[in-house]
């Protein structure tokens, strides 16, 4: 196992993963700019060294600087989290260069199967259904144009480097698309240092199913199972859930099947996430793969009981994965939200800040995954992300009540929250009968508010019924598609993850 592991990441993902190494005995530095030295994760980290700016660009974006500190503070190892270099090929690369293991997939494994329009081309020479499309990047504005006339409105430009709906507008009619190419080529630039975009037929009111894969170096690749993510603001996710409600057995062990093949063909090393499109009548399309560790990686480790931040390093380490993926299967419902510094009153504006206090659930099946503290300063420089909260059920109903009940406890005060629009999603009833899409949260917002207090008594009365239900089965585990067979989760889930031989 590794000695020291350089996190190249900030806030809440760089606090996830120190916490890792701290329980596997394994040092963490982490490296921080200037609007970010009070930070938590500086405070907790065994050592921390300062980096540039605020500016992204001058700090976390620059591997030149990150090669350094992992030199001068002896690490063997790098951890990119999510978001800033995750998924850049040149981190991989420069760590192989340095002589420092890349806690993630090959740069080659990242551009054959990261890079949008790459993934597109590979899912479909490995029979992955995928959105129709295009399969290049599109650098010319007339060639879009005029594919996205011969393909008919609406379409979507995606950013080929993008992610977390950075780069990307729908088009709905001719007179936009040129607009629309010009803003979402600038937004992928200064998000992603490349401007380049590819174009897809927009599904109308799909649903975004996403599956967990692990591969270790030895040739095992398996599936953890699904994520339904469709409760979206602007294509960023706010809800996640798993599993998804909508997805049978059947369903489950095909999109698990198609993950799993597009992996071995990619050659994938460690954690990613292949997501796809699914539509009212269950058929699932291929839409991209995130080449790293995902925002709503809780979830899954919630109802299949693994610590996917362990596997991660131990994978890099050169360990077995310790299961088949035909040995796992889903323990209950958790859902989680993404917490954020921000106004959803006033159009979603950031709301930076001193934290001048903060209450923070507890109790059954409550988990606060954050990177914050009172007294601290939310800086305006990064995304507002402060934290993701998380609950865990017997059934969907029971999950659902326990998020409500530790969202009515969590409070912060001192900047504005988006806590406020989570309670309203928990109340509405098509949230609460998963009749949901993509642009559903969109449409909700642009509706009228009206009283939950009917739909709040209905969750709360699902929820003792889904309990009452599970004790006269004198059992706390559900497994949604076992046959009758008794859980693995037990056997498999609690199982140390990590092999601690030298």
């Amino acid at each position: 196992m590794f000695k020291k592991i350089l996190i190249a990441n900030r806030g809440e993902i760089a606090v996830r993963i120190l916490r890792a190494c701290r329980e596997l005995g394994i040092q963490s530095a982490v490296v921080f700019s200037e609007v970010d030295r009070k930070s938590l994760h500086v405070r907790l980290a065994d050592e921390a060294y300062a980096i540039g700016p605020a500016p992204s660009r001058e700090s976390y974006l620059r591997i030149d600087k990150l090669m350094d500190v992992a030199r001068r503070a002896e690490c063997d190892a790098v951890h990119p989290g999510y978001g800033f270099l995750a998924e850049n090929a040149a981190l991989p690369l420069a760590c192989s260069e340095a002589g420092l293991t890349f806690i993630g997939p090959s740069a080659e494994s990242m551009e054959a199967l990261g890079a949008k329009t790459a993934g597109r081309q590979l899912a479909r020479r490995s029979d992955v259904p995928t959105v129709p499309g295009t399969n290049d990047p599109i650098e010319k504005i007339e060639e879009a144009h005029a594919m996205a006339q011969s393909m008919g409105y609406p379409v979507l430009l995606k950013a080929v480097a993008g992610g977390g709906g950075k780069g990307m507008r729908l088009v709905e009619k001719d007179g936009d698309f040129a607009a629309a190419f010009r803003d979402a080529g600038s937004e992928a630039a200064n998000a992603f240092g490349d401007g380049r975009l590819y174009l897809e037929k927009y599904l109308e009111k799909p649903r975004h199913v996403e599956v967990q894969i692990l591969a270790d170096a030895h040739g095992r690749v398996v599936s953890l199972g699904e994520r339904e993510c469709s409760v979206q603001r602007r294509h960023q996710k706010v809800v996640e859930e798993a599993p998804s409600p909508i997805v049978t057995p059947d369903l489950r062990k095909k999109m698990g099947e198609a993950a799993v093949r597009l992996a071995r063909a990619g050659r994938y090393v460690n954690a990613g996430t292949v997501e796809f499109l699914v539509d009212a009548h269950s058929n699932f399309y291929f839409l991209e793969v995130n080449t790293r560790l995902q925002v709503e990686h809780p979830v899954t480790e919630q109802v299949t009981g693994l610590d996917l931040v362990k596997l991660q390093i131990a994978i890099a380490a050169g360990h077995r994965l310790p299961f088949a993926w035909e040995t796992l299967t889903p323990r209950g419902h958790a859902m989680e939200v993404r917490l954020y510094a921000e106004d959803p009153d006033n159009n979603f504006f950031p709301s930076p800040g001193k934290i001048l206090s903060r209450t923070v659930p507890s109790g059954p099946g409550i988990r606060l995954d954050e990177g914050i503290y009172e007294g601290w300063t939310v800086p305006n420089d990064y995304d507002p992300l402060l934290g993701k909260l998380i609950a865990w059920g017997n059934s969907r109903e029971e999950a659902i009540a326990r998020l409500r009940r530790a969202l009515e406890e969590y409070t912060v005060t001192g900047i504005k929250t988006n806590v406020a629009l989570f309670r309203r999603i928990l109340s509405e009833p098509d949230f609460l009968r998963s009749e949901i899409h993509t642009t559903w949260l969109d449409e909700l917002l642009r509706r009228p508010r009206v009283s939950g207090n009917e739909t709040s008594a209905e969750v709360d009365a699902a929820a003792v019924a889904a309990a009452m239900w599970h004790a006269r089965q004198g059992s706390a585990t559900t497994n949604i598609d076992a046959g009758g067979e008794t859980s693995r989760w037990k056997s498999v889930g609690r199982r140390e993850q990590v092999d601690r031989q030298p």
